[in-house]
């Protein structure tokens, strides 16, 4: 489905993100994690074409995303907030992108009935612009709308953070209800071990843009990372 070949981006004389070959299959629940400037939100960036290639590719379900639009029918995101439209209502927001993605006002509202849980009652019907409301809201706005019209790659960066914790263990419901599917790829970013362990079938970690683990979750992976990155904090600190 995804394919990264020789990637590379570079600023200046730094390179921040290394990929040499990179493929996650169709229907994967695929997380990232790393430390802050591990290169996740630069891969996701490269993903979506929101910044250009330093040398190779990302080929998303057979079109290169750098020299095409084809692949945006089918893909989605939420990546922060300042993604949002903040001067529409919630609502307003949700069938803007449903007539981006050819959906009918009843097609997103049969939708958005899934997630009311999820909402809580702070969303919908609020008579609020989401710039008014809290980050965990702009949150949980932005992530149902990366739902709408039947993506088949769904690109989230750090979903967990800003959401209290029943949010989060409805989002993780959530996530894993797509990835049972088998017919949509997720791709989640996340500081939260734990959270990434539950979720996600496969974790690739990141360190300084580079791949130093992939890991094929089980049991033992969430022990795994902890004991990584508690190494790698002590090899810092001995430098």
């Amino acid at each position: 489905m995804i394919q990264s070949k020789n990637l590379t981006k570079t600023y200046g004389s730094q390179t921040v993100l290394n990929i040499e070959d990179l493929v996650i299959p169709k229907g994967q629940s695929f997380g990232l994690v790393g430390n802050n400037g591990a290169g996740k939100t630069t891969f996701f960036s490269l993903l979506l074409d929101l910044i250009q290639p330093t040398t190779g590719h990302v080929i998303n379900n057979g079109v290169q995303v750098n020299t095409s639009e084809a692949w945006k029918p089918f893909t989605s995101s939420f990546i922060d907030e300042t993604f949002l439209i903040g001067y529409l209502t919630p609502e307003e927001y949700f069938y803007f992108i449903g007539e981006l993605r050819g959906q009918n006002k009843a097609d997103v509202d049969g939708l958005l009935s899934q997630f009311e849980d999820f909402f809580h009652g702070e969303i919908l019907g609020q008579k609020k612009y989401l710039r008014d409301l809290s980050k965990g809201n702009q949150k949980k706005a932005g992530i149902v709308a990366s739902f709408i019209g039947n993506p088949e790659v769904v690109i989230l960066d750090e979903p967990f953070a800003n959401l209290d914790p029943t949010t989060q263990i409805r989002l993780k419901g959530i996530i894993k209800d797509l990835a049972k599917k088998g017919e949509v790829t997720v791709l989640v970013s996340s500081h939260d071990l734990s959270h990434v362990t539950e979720v996600c079938e496969r974790i690739v970690v990141l360190n300084k843009g580079q791949i130093v683990r992939d890991i094929q979750t089980s049991e033992a992976t969430l022990r795994e990372l902890e004991s990584f990155f508690a190494g790698k904090n002590r090899r810092e600190e001995q430098h």
